[in-house]
C-alpha cells in the first residue's frame, strides 16, 4: 500500500477532529477520567487494530493515552492509518 499524498492526508484529517499529522505519522491523545478507563479503552483498540492487523504505538501516561499510526513499511500514512483512526475515533463516541 503506498503512502497517501499531502493533500490526501490533510482532505483526510478534515474528517478526524483533533488528529494531527506529525512528520510520517498521525497522532492523537484521548484523556480518561481514571487510568483504568484508558486502559479498557486501549483493549478495544487492541481488538480493531487486530483485525486489521495494523497496530499504532501507543503511549500510556496515567489518564492520558496517546496514539501514533503509521505504516512503517511503506515509509508514511497510508488508507490503512486513517481507517485506524476512524476506528479509533468511532470507539471514543461510544
Amino acid at each position: 500500500m503506498p503512502p497517501l499524498s499531502d493533500i490526501e492526508i490533510q482532505r483526510a484529517l478534515g474528517a478526524l477532529p483533533g488528529w494531527s499529522r506529525k512528520g510520517n505519522a498521525l497522532t492523537k491523545s484521548y484523556h480518561f477520567a481514571a487510568f483504568p478507563d484508558g486502559i479498557a479503552f486501549i483493549a478495544k483498540v487492541a481488538d480493531i487494530a487486530e483485525a486489521m492487523n495494523h497496530h499504532p504505538d501507543i503511549d500510556i501516561r496515567y489518564t492520558k493515552v496517546h496514539f501514533v499510526l503509521s505504516t512503517h513499511d511503506a515509509g508514511g500514512i497510508t488508507a490503512k492509518d486513517l481507517e485506524l483512526a476512524k476506528g479509533i475515533e468511532d470507539l471514543a463516541a461510544l
